[in-house]
């Protein structure tokens, strides 16, 4: 049986896979959804990047899972992949789903270069927080103003010094088995970082048309997706 460690990226928590779960359970799987410290029902938990990868790891090993599918959406990438050397031979693959990639002694806000003064300015006007998203920023994301609604609804603010610190790797990302998924509305080319991990033998690319939040906008087909990654999909 395979563990599916969900971990969903900047402002939420696990409620946002809910509608991802029934497929993978139904598959007889054994899916665990993850909220990171200070976001969602973990507010007002002080957190920092190594905060979140130590999240993940504590939450691998004390529920003793083995054949763990680590899910890392979009900021959560970076923790997710920390957290998959971390874990050894409990790990059977990292899925990567529209996500950042850590990268040694960089941050999140350090991929973003044409955004990073933006979103550190953000940061520091809010209390050391990342304000939520809105429903400016869902537009053309493939997501019907229900799907958006519920998305920033359940927003809540994010960490800021998750966002700014910097990763540790304890494994480079290229020896790690991994399926990067692209959701084209979000963009049709992974990042550099990405697209080099890519060119290694133990990284696949899948691609699904849409948003950034398939969670929301495509929950079965993306269930479908992490099926196929550990080979039982359609």
């Amino acid at each position: 049986m395979t563990n599916f460690v969900l971990v969903a990226g900047a402002w939420l928590g696990s409620w946002a896979w809910s509608d991802v779960l029934p497929d993978l359970r139904a598959a007889g799987h054994g899916v665990h959804p993850l909220t990171l410290s200070g976001l969602a029902d973990k507010q007002g938990v002080k957190a920092g990047q190594q905060t979140h990868v130590d999240d993940i790891v504590g939450h691998v090993e004390r529920l003793d899972l083995r054949d763990v599918v680590l899910v890392g959406h979009s900021y959560s990438g970076i923790p997710v992949g920390q957290a998959a050397g971390r874990i050894g031979d409990r790990l059977a693959r990292v899925v990567l789903l529209d996500a950042s990639v850590p990268v040694d002694g960089g941050s999140f806000v350090s991929s973003w270069p044409e955004g990073r003064a933006q979103v550190e300015a953000a940061i520091a006007a809010n209390d050391g927080f990342w304000p939520p998203l809105t429903a400016a920023d869902c537009a053309g994301q493939g997501l019907t103003d229900e799907e958006a609604a519920r998305l920033v609804a359940g927003a809540t603010p994010h960490p800021g010094a998750t966002l700014t610190e910097p990763a540790v790797l304890p494994t480079p990302l290229d020896g790690l088995p991994a399926t990067y998924v692209k959701c084209l509305l979000d963009g049709d080319e992974p990042s550099r970082e990405v697209a080099e991990l890519l060119e290694g033998e133990r990284w696949e690319l899948v691609t699904m048309d849409t948003g950034h939040w398939p969670m929301f906008s495509r929950p079965r087909e993306l269930a479908r997706v992490l099926l196929d990654a550990v080979g039982e999909g359609r």
